[in-house]
C-alpha cells in the first residue's frame, strides 16, 4: 500500500487554518513593562538610546502604570533613580527610597497590576557597581558578596513593605535569593513571590539601559559576577541554586542571543521562565524602523513569540505598551 505524501501547504492556506494549528500563542497576559522611576513631578525625561522610554517622576509613572493596565498588561517592573549616590547605595533602601513612593502611588491609583521591582544596587552606587564595593592591592577592586547581600535583603523588605507584589534581584551575588527569602519570612511577608534574575550575562546588550538607569560602571566591568556569555551549563547551575534558595520564577537576561538557554531552563526545571527582551534589543529595532529598514510590528511580534516559544512564560519588554495595541 502506498501512502499519500504530507503536505504541509495544506493547512497553510489561509489565515483561518493557519490560527487553528498555530503552537506558540503570544498574548498580553505574557508581558511585563519596565518602568523608571526619579525625583520630581511632571518629569518625562527623554532617553536618547531608547526611543519612545522616559525616566519619569512618581506621578507620570502612575499615568504609564494606568496605560499598562488598561491595555491589559498585566504587571509592570520597577527601576529607581535616586536623588542622590553614595559608594553603599543607601538611597536604594531608606525607608521612603524613590521606588517605595512610586509603589504606594501606583498602587494608590492602579489597583489592578501587578508591581514587581527591580532589587540592586548599581542605580544606586556611585561607582556603578551592584554591590558593595572593596579595594585590592594594586589598585584593584572586588565586589564584597556578603556584605551585598545584607543590604539587598533591607531593599527587597523596603519594597513588600510599600506594597510591592514581587521583588526580582538582578545583583547575581551568591546567595541572594535566599538571603532576601530569610528576611522577607521573618517579616512576615512569606506570600511575596521571588523572581530571580537567575541567569544574566556579562552582555554587550545593556548599554541603552545603562543611560536609562544611570548606572554605568565608573571603573571595572561586571564580569566577575554576571555569567560568561559562552557557558550554557552553568546556568543550569546558577538557576538550580535560585531555586534551591527560593525562588518563584527564574529569569534568562538577555532574551534573544540566549533563546537556547530559555529553552533549556524551561526544559530541565519546569519553573515558571521570565525573559528579558533588554534595552540594546529593543533600540536595534527602533533604529532600524527608524531608517524604514523594518516593519518594526511585524518584527516584534515575531521576536516576542518566538522568545515565548524558545520556553519563556513571561516576558520583561520595553514594548509592552506597543505589543499589547498591536495583539
Amino acid at each position: 500500500m502506498r501512502y499519500p505524501i504530507y503536505r504541509p501547504r495544506r493547512l497553510r492556506a489561509n489565515e483561518n487554518l493557519r490560527r487553528m494549528i498555530r503552537e506558540t500563542r503570544l498574548s498580553t497576559d505574557d508581558l511585563i513593562m519596565p518602568l523608571f522611576v526619579r525625583p520630581g513631578r511632571g518629569v518625562r525625561n527623554k532617553i536618547s538610546s531608547m526611543p519612545g522610554i522616559f525616566q519619569l517622576s512618581v506621578d507620570e509613572a502612575v499615568k504609564e502604570a494606568r496605560k499598562a493596565a488598561d491595555l491589559g498588561v498585566p504587571a509592570i517592573i520597577l527601576f529607581g533613580i535616586p536623588e542622590a549616590k553614595d559608594a553603599r547605595g543607601t538611597h536604594g533602601y531608606k525607608k521612603d527610597n524613590i521606588v517605595a513612593k512610586a509603589i504606594r502611588a501606583i498602587r494608590d491609583k492602579v489597583e489592578d497590576l501587578v508591581i514587581v521591582t527591580d532589587v540592586c544596587l548599581c542605580e544606586y552606587t556611585d561607582h556603578g557597581h551592584c554591590g558593595v564595593v572593596r579595594k585590592e592591592r594594586g589598585g584593584g577592586f572586588s565586589v564584597d558578596n556578603d556584605a551585598t547581600l545584607e543590604l539587598l535583603a533591607k531593599m527587597a523588605l523596603s519594597h513588600v513593605q510599600a506594597g510591592a507584589h514581587m521583588v526580582a534581584p538582578s545583583d547575581m551575588m551568591d546567595g541572594r535569593i535566599g538571603a532576601v527569602r530569610a528576611s522577607l519570612d521573618d517579616s512576615g511577608f512569606e506570600h511575596i513571590p521571588i523572581m530571580a534574575y537567575a541567569a544574566k550575562y556579562a552582555s554587550a546588550f545593556y548599554g541603552p539601559f545603562r543611560d536609562a538607569a544611570e548606572s554605568p560602571p565608573q571603573f571595572g566591568d561586571r564580569r566577575s559576577y554576571q555569567m560568561d556569555p559562552p557557558n550554557s551549563d552553568e546556568a543550569l547551575r546558577e538557576v538550580a541554586l535560585d531555586i534551591e534558595e527560593g525562588a518563584d520564577i527564574v529569569m534568562v537576561k538577555p532574551a534573544l542571543p540566549y533563546l537556547d538557554i530559555i529553552y533549556r531552563v524551561k526544559q530541565e526545571f519546569g519553573y515558571p521562565v521570565a525573559a528579558y527582551n533588554v534595552s540594546g534589543e529593543y533600540a536595534m529595532i527602533k533604529a532600524a524602523a527608524a531608517k524604514g529598514w523594518v516593519d518594526e510590528q511585524k518584527i516584534v511580534l515575531e521576536m516576542l513569540t518566538g522568545i515565548k516559544r524558545a520556553g519563556a512564560d513571561i516576558i520583561l519588554t520595553y514594548y509592552a505598551l506597543e505589543a499589547a495595541r498591536w495583539l
